[in-house]
């Protein structure tokens, strides 16, 4: 026990502080989510909350399903064939599976960043302009402009391109085309950003640059994070839940689940017994 507080006294030392779980408004509610891919189940009768403005992270080792789960909540296993998903995930209330639910218009409320930055083989500014041009968002060229500006300085990253607006977004390095993939989520007004491991494949200076940026963020929209990274879980989250197996272990406040978890599994994980 000793050296679990040790470790989490190190992460913690720049843990953000916890929302008012009290009275945080919930923002995602999942109930019963199993995941099937063919015969193989995935995810074994998750339950959650996910509280609105807010970053939650989930941790846990490789395979364990949290990166699973996180497709459930855009849909994204749908366009596997031989997935299956049982149970009910809702967003403000709304049931995400309802058949009158436009699956493209969640995807537009419900942003995605991947692990590897990938914009699209087009200008900084077309990367950005693809989406609210799709949805219809913006009803002239000043207003996607200004769309794409807006999205640009959110993101942190106008002044760094605003004299590059017409070159290839793959021109630019690897931390500044995940902030452009993440300007290109946000373009669309979205309620909830996903984010799938997204400083894996970066530096410490553009990772500490994303995380400024999810902090910044979370002021208006609902973050979730996976990581295998349980210091960047401290720095970024509010509530970090913990997967293994399949099964959501538990979830609470980020600084009870590395100073005071409940079950011994996640202590054994904090503390690097296994993962």
């Amino acid at each position: 026990m000793q050296q679990l507080r040790i470790g989490a006294s190190e992460m913690l030392s720049t843990v953000k502080p916890s929302l008012a779980e009290s009275v945080a408004e919930t923002k995602i509610t999942a109930r019963g989510i199993s995941v099937f891919y063919g015969e193989k189940q995935a995810l074994f009768d998750v339950d959650v909350d996910i509280p609105k403005n807010s970053v939650m992270a989930f941790i846990g080792p490789s395979g364990c399903g949290k990166s699973t789960f996180l497709r459930c909540i855009n849909r994204m296993n749908d366009t596997i064939p031989i997935a299956r998903v049982e149970g009910t995930i809702s967003i403000d209330g709304r049931d995400i599976n309802d058949p009158e639910l436009d699956v493209v218009e969640l995807r537009a409320r419900v942003g995605m960043v991947f692990q590897k930055p990938n914009p699209f083989p087009k200008s900084i500014y077309e990367n950005v302009a693809y989406g609210p041009r799709i949805h219809g968002l913006a009803n002239s060229k000043s207003e996607l402009d200004g769309i794409v500006e807006n999205s640009l300085r959110r993101a942190g990253l106008m002044k760094e391109v605003q004299d590059r607006m017409n070159e290839p977004g793959t021109g630019l390095s690897g931390g500044q085309q995940q902030r452009l993939c993440i300007a290109r989520a946000i373009a669309t007004s979205p309620d909830v950003i996903l984010m799938d491991e997204p400083c894996s494949a970066l530096d410490p200076i553009a990772t500490a640059r994303v995380e400024e940026l999810i902090d910044e963020l979370r002021e208006t929209l609902t973050i979730i994070i996976v990581t295998h990274s349980m210091q960047q879980a401290a720095r970024v989250s509010q509530r970090t839940a913990f997967f293994h197996l399949g099964k959501l272990v538990e979830e609470s406040e980020t600084n009870t689940i590395f100073t005071n978890p409940a079950d011994p599994r996640t202590q054994d994980y904090i503390t690097g017994r296994f993962g």
